[in-house]
Protein backbone atom coordinates (compact mmCIF):
# COMPACT_ATOMS: atom_id res chain seq x y z
CA UNK A 1 0.00 0.00 0.00
CA UNK A 2 0.92 3.39 -0.49
CA UNK A 3 -0.98 5.84 1.53
CA UNK A 4 1.05 9.28 2.03
CA UNK A 5 3.79 10.72 -0.28
CA UNK A 6 5.80 14.08 -1.15
CA UNK A 7 5.87 16.41 -3.67
CA UNK A 8 8.06 19.61 -3.05
CA UNK A 9 10.03 20.12 -5.86
CA UNK A 10 9.71 23.38 -8.00
CA UNK A 11 7.74 24.41 -10.65
CA UNK A 12 10.53 24.83 -12.87
CA UNK A 13 11.22 21.26 -12.16
CA UNK A 14 7.87 19.23 -12.74
CA UNK A 15 8.11 21.38 -16.22
CA UNK A 16 11.05 20.42 -17.54
CA UNK A 17 10.89 16.60 -15.87
CA UNK A 18 7.13 16.24 -17.97
CA UNK A 19 7.91 18.37 -20.74
CA UNK A 20 4.56 20.48 -19.78
CA UNK A 21 4.61 24.40 -20.10
CA UNK A 22 2.56 27.32 -18.44
CA UNK A 23 1.88 25.53 -14.83
CA UNK A 24 0.00 26.88 -12.26
CA UNK A 25 0.81 28.04 -9.34
CA UNK A 26 2.14 25.24 -7.43
CA UNK A 27 2.56 24.95 -3.42
CA UNK A 28 5.38 22.38 -2.25
CA UNK A 29 3.13 19.36 0.07
CA UNK A 30 5.54 17.37 2.21
CA UNK A 31 2.32 14.48 2.86
CA UNK A 32 -0.14 14.17 0.72
CA UNK A 33 -3.09 11.94 1.63
CA UNK A 34 -6.26 10.04 0.23
CA UNK A 35 -9.29 11.83 -0.69
CA UNK A 36 -6.94 14.95 -0.84
CA UNK A 37 -6.89 16.66 -4.25
CA UNK A 38 -3.56 15.87 -6.13
CA UNK A 39 -1.56 16.55 -8.97
CA UNK A 40 -1.21 14.55 -12.23
CA UNK A 41 -0.36 14.56 -15.56
CA UNK A 42 -2.55 12.73 -18.03
CA UNK A 43 -3.96 12.71 -21.82
CA UNK A 44 -7.32 11.91 -22.08
CA UNK A 45 -7.85 11.22 -25.95
CA UNK A 46 -4.91 9.67 -28.02
CA UNK A 47 -5.10 13.41 -29.75
CA UNK A 48 -4.55 15.22 -26.30
CA UNK A 49 -1.54 16.98 -25.47
CA UNK A 50 -0.04 16.31 -21.85
CA UNK A 51 -2.44 17.96 -19.27
CA UNK A 52 -1.97 18.44 -16.20
CA UNK A 53 -4.47 18.06 -13.67
CA UNK A 54 -6.11 18.00 -9.97
CA UNK A 55 -8.02 15.08 -9.14
CA UNK A 56 -9.23 13.37 -5.89
CA UNK A 57 -7.35 10.68 -4.58
CA UNK A 58 -9.14 7.43 -4.44
CA UNK A 59 -10.66 6.01 -7.49
CA UNK A 60 -14.10 6.21 -8.04
CA UNK A 61 -15.92 3.99 -10.86
CA UNK A 62 -18.14 4.59 -13.54
CA UNK A 63 -19.75 2.56 -13.13
CA UNK A 64 -20.63 3.00 -9.61
CA UNK A 65 -24.42 3.82 -8.47
CA UNK A 66 -23.26 6.04 -5.69
CA UNK A 67 -20.41 8.16 -5.20
CA UNK A 68 -19.79 7.45 -1.13
CA UNK A 69 -18.89 4.14 -2.13
CA UNK A 70 -15.20 2.83 -1.00
CA UNK A 71 -13.26 4.68 -3.39
CA UNK A 72 -9.20 2.59 -3.37
CA UNK A 73 -6.15 4.62 -3.07
CA UNK A 74 -4.29 1.64 -4.78
CA UNK A 75 -4.74 -1.13 -7.26
CA UNK A 76 -2.47 -4.09 -7.34
CA UNK A 77 -0.87 -5.19 -10.74
CA UNK A 78 -1.21 -9.07 -10.34
CA UNK A 79 -5.17 -8.48 -10.17
CA UNK A 80 -5.59 -4.77 -12.06
CA UNK A 81 -6.61 -6.23 -15.23
CA UNK A 82 -8.95 -8.41 -14.30
CA UNK A 83 -10.85 -6.62 -11.98
CA UNK A 84 -13.89 -4.25 -12.76
CA UNK A 85 -12.93 -1.43 -10.92
CA UNK A 86 -9.95 -1.17 -12.80
CA UNK A 87 -9.31 -3.43 -15.91
CA UNK A 88 -10.59 -0.25 -18.28
CA UNK A 89 -8.93 2.30 -16.66
CA UNK A 90 -5.78 0.17 -16.81
CA UNK A 91 -6.14 -0.04 -20.99
CA UNK A 92 -6.94 3.40 -21.45
CA UNK A 93 -6.88 5.80 -18.42
CA UNK A 94 -3.72 5.71 -17.12
CA UNK A 95 -1.52 9.08 -15.33
CA UNK A 96 1.52 9.85 -14.09
CA UNK A 97 2.04 11.56 -10.14
CA UNK A 98 4.51 13.53 -10.17
CA UNK A 99 6.45 12.48 -6.04
CA UNK A 100 9.92 13.41 -4.91
CA UNK A 101 9.49 10.66 -1.75
CA UNK A 102 7.34 8.16 -0.17
CA UNK A 103 6.53 7.01 3.09
CA UNK A 104 5.64 3.44 4.52
CA UNK A 105 5.67 2.33 8.21
CA UNK A 106 7.89 -0.27 9.95
CA UNK A 107 6.72 -2.50 12.74
CA UNK A 108 9.11 -1.70 15.89
CA UNK A 109 7.36 -3.07 19.04
CA UNK A 110 4.35 -1.64 20.04
CA UNK A 111 4.48 1.54 17.79
CA UNK A 112 4.91 1.99 14.00
CA UNK A 113 8.10 3.95 12.45
CA UNK A 114 7.79 5.84 9.54
CA UNK A 115 10.53 5.68 6.70
CA UNK A 116 10.98 7.85 4.04
CA UNK A 117 11.60 6.73 0.48
CA UNK A 118 13.29 8.75 -2.27
CA UNK A 119 15.70 8.58 -4.97
CA UNK A 120 19.37 8.58 -4.10
CA UNK A 121 20.23 11.81 -5.61
CA UNK A 122 16.52 13.58 -4.21
CA UNK A 123 15.34 13.76 -7.74
CA UNK A 124 11.75 13.88 -8.90
CA UNK A 125 9.94 10.82 -10.02
CA UNK A 126 6.33 9.44 -11.30
CA UNK A 127 4.21 6.41 -10.07
CA UNK A 128 1.85 4.77 -12.40
CA UNK A 129 -1.57 5.55 -11.68
CA UNK A 130 -5.19 5.51 -13.57
CA UNK A 131 -7.58 7.74 -13.37
CA UNK A 132 -11.81 7.63 -13.94
CA UNK A 133 -14.56 10.11 -14.83
CA UNK A 134 -17.67 9.48 -13.00
CA UNK A 135 -20.97 11.23 -14.18
CA UNK A 136 -24.37 11.42 -12.20
CA UNK A 137 -27.89 11.04 -12.72
CA UNK A 138 -28.14 14.92 -12.46
CA UNK A 139 -24.91 15.59 -14.41
CA UNK A 140 -22.66 15.76 -11.51
CA UNK A 141 -19.11 14.90 -12.95
CA UNK A 142 -16.20 13.54 -9.91
CA UNK A 143 -12.85 12.72 -11.49
CA UNK A 144 -10.71 10.29 -9.32
CA UNK A 145 -7.50 8.68 -9.55
CA UNK A 146 -5.51 5.54 -7.49
CA UNK A 147 -1.85 4.38 -7.75
CA UNK A 148 -0.42 1.29 -8.85
CA UNK A 149 1.63 -1.24 -6.60
CA UNK A 150 3.98 -3.76 -6.61
CA UNK A 151 6.10 -6.41 -5.35
CA UNK A 152 9.02 -4.36 -3.46
CA UNK A 153 12.58 -4.62 -4.42
CA UNK A 154 15.48 -5.34 -1.50
CA UNK A 155 14.88 -1.85 0.33
CA UNK A 156 11.09 -1.03 0.41
CA UNK A 157 11.20 -5.53 1.63
CA UNK A 158 12.90 -3.97 4.89
CA UNK A 159 9.37 -2.05 5.64
CA UNK A 160 6.74 -3.05 3.69
CA UNK A 161 5.49 -5.69 1.38
CA UNK A 162 4.18 -3.41 -1.64
CA UNK A 163 5.42 -0.35 -3.13
CA UNK A 164 4.33 1.96 -5.69
CA UNK A 165 5.21 1.26 -9.29
CA UNK A 166 7.68 4.37 -10.46
CA UNK A 167 7.29 4.75 -14.06
CA UNK A 168 10.77 5.42 -16.11
CA UNK A 169 11.18 8.70 -18.09
CA UNK A 170 12.14 6.58 -21.37
CA UNK A 171 7.99 5.18 -20.61
CA UNK A 172 6.32 8.10 -19.99
CA UNK A 173 4.66 8.99 -23.44
CA UNK A 174 3.92 5.08 -23.72
CA UNK A 175 2.15 5.09 -20.61
CA UNK A 176 0.08 8.07 -20.98
CA UNK A 177 -0.91 7.05 -24.81
CA UNK A 178 -5.01 5.98 -24.29
CA UNK A 179 -4.22 4.05 -27.37
CA UNK A 180 -1.58 1.56 -26.20
CA UNK A 181 -4.45 -0.81 -24.70
CA UNK A 182 -2.54 -4.36 -25.17
CA UNK A 183 -2.10 -5.57 -21.67
CA UNK A 184 1.65 -7.39 -22.20
CA UNK A 185 2.56 -3.82 -23.29
CA UNK A 186 1.42 -2.08 -20.75
CA UNK A 187 3.19 -4.82 -17.96
CA UNK A 188 6.15 -4.28 -19.88
CA UNK A 189 6.52 -0.59 -18.72
CA UNK A 190 5.50 -2.14 -14.98
CA UNK A 191 7.69 -3.40 -11.79
CA UNK A 192 9.59 -2.99 -8.50
CA UNK A 193 11.55 0.06 -8.73
CA UNK A 194 15.80 -0.72 -8.68
CA UNK A 195 17.01 -0.69 -5.07
CA UNK A 196 20.51 0.56 -6.08
CA UNK A 197 18.76 4.00 -7.22
CA UNK A 198 16.95 4.54 -4.49
CA UNK A 199 17.54 5.58 -0.31
CA UNK A 200 15.14 5.24 2.89
CA UNK A 201 15.80 6.58 6.34
CA UNK A 202 13.11 6.56 9.55
CA UNK A 203 11.97 10.45 9.97
CA UNK A 204 9.11 11.89 12.52
CA UNK A 205 6.28 9.92 13.59
CA UNK A 206 3.84 13.26 13.21
CA UNK A 207 3.69 12.13 9.24
CA UNK A 208 1.30 9.74 10.57
CA UNK A 209 -1.02 13.03 10.80
CA UNK A 210 -2.64 14.55 7.40
CA UNK A 211 -2.15 17.89 9.43
CA UNK A 212 1.48 17.77 9.37
CA UNK A 213 2.55 18.87 6.10
CA UNK A 214 5.67 20.70 6.49
CA UNK A 215 9.92 20.50 5.38
CA UNK A 216 10.34 18.20 8.23
CA UNK A 217 8.55 15.20 6.90
CA UNK A 218 11.82 14.76 4.47
CA UNK A 219 14.20 15.41 7.57
CA UNK A 220 15.68 11.88 8.99
CA UNK A 221 15.65 11.29 11.96
CA UNK A 222 18.05 8.97 14.81
CA UNK A 223 15.41 6.03 15.44
CA UNK A 224 15.93 2.47 17.18
CA UNK A 225 15.83 -0.03 14.33
CA UNK A 226 16.99 2.42 11.51
CA UNK A 227 17.16 0.39 8.04
CA UNK A 228 20.77 -1.10 6.74
CA UNK A 229 20.76 1.20 3.43
CA UNK A 230 22.58 0.67 0.26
Amino acid sequence: MCGRFSLSVSLELLEGAFELTGLPEHSPRYNVAPAQPVALIRRPTPTSERQWDRLSWGLLPAWAKDPKVHRPINARTDTVAEKPTFRSAFRQRRCLVPADAFFEWQTQGSKKQPFCFRMADHGLFAFGGLWERWEGPEGQVIETFNLLTTEPNELVATVHDRMPVIIRPADYDRWLDPAVRDPAAIFGMIGSYPARAMIAYPVDQRVGSVQFDAPECLVPIEAKGQLSLF
